[in-house]
């Protein structure tokens, strides 16, 4: 019994260093203290101070939002965000190990994939991207399915959902909600040493975005 005693012990320990680690940024907050880097879109805090959220602009190119924290390897991060159903209008996720506004890794969803009729489509919902060198685009010519994949039990396509990324060294995986199962585990394309952390939304795409945590892990 001491044994297990003490095993409780040290579990309660690591969760309260991970507790006290852990960030989570409140991202209309942030917009309204000017602490938000914007990068080609425009970002308008939605809705009141207990349930409000920022708003992503819909135009050309992909858009960035950069936030006040940095993150590496060995990082979970969990972003609670919302798209839409429109057909190519709705490309939503994070940035992270950022060097600057074109250089960094990213997994992002498409809603409008979610539930397509289409089984080719849905098999493109979610998304792993190293900019510049490795787009969507030449990811799908070069190594078709290695890099997107469908996402088994999906969430409703217009509803906020949680997508959380554990960035490792050489993998990225990324869990939809609260599954137990990786909906995308990758292998990374890039080991550049930026630390940036930021929203990301794909070309023509807007998106709402409401909190990011990040928590260090071992």
């Amino acid at each position: 019994m001491k044994g297990i005693g003490s095993l409780l012990v040290g579990l309660l320990l690591m969760q309260s260093v991970v507790a006290q680690t852990a960030q989570t940024l409140n991202l209309p907050a942030l917009q309204r203290q000017g602490q938000l880097p914007i990068v080609n879109r425009d970002v308008s805090p939605v809705g009141r101070a207990d349930s409000s959220f920022i708003r992503l602009s819909e135009t050309n190119g992909e858009g960035l939002v950069w936030v006040p924290v940095s993150t590496s390897v060995n990082s979970i991060v969990e972003i609670e965000m919302r798209g839409k159903d429109v057909f190519q209008r709705s490309f939503i996720g994070v940035a992270f190990n950022g060097l600057n506004d074109t250089t960094y890794e990213a997994v992002y969803c498409r809603p409008f994939n979610f539930f397509a009729a289409d089984s080719i489509r849905r098999i493109h919902a979610i998304q792993y991207v190293a900019h510049p060198a490795f787009t969507w685009k030449k990811l799908r010519e070069s190594q078709n399915g290695l890099f997107e994949k469908p996402i088994p039990n999906a969430p409703n396509p217009n509803n906020w959902f949680i997508m959380k990324v554990v960035i490792r060294e050489k993998t990225i995986e990324a869990y939809i909600n609260d599954a137990a199962q990786p909906a995308l585990v990758v292998n990374r394309l890039s080991n550049q040493a930026g630390n940036k952390l930021g929203l990301f939304v794909g070309d023509g795409s807007g998106g709402d975005f409401r909190r990011i945590t990040v928590t260090p892990v071992r």
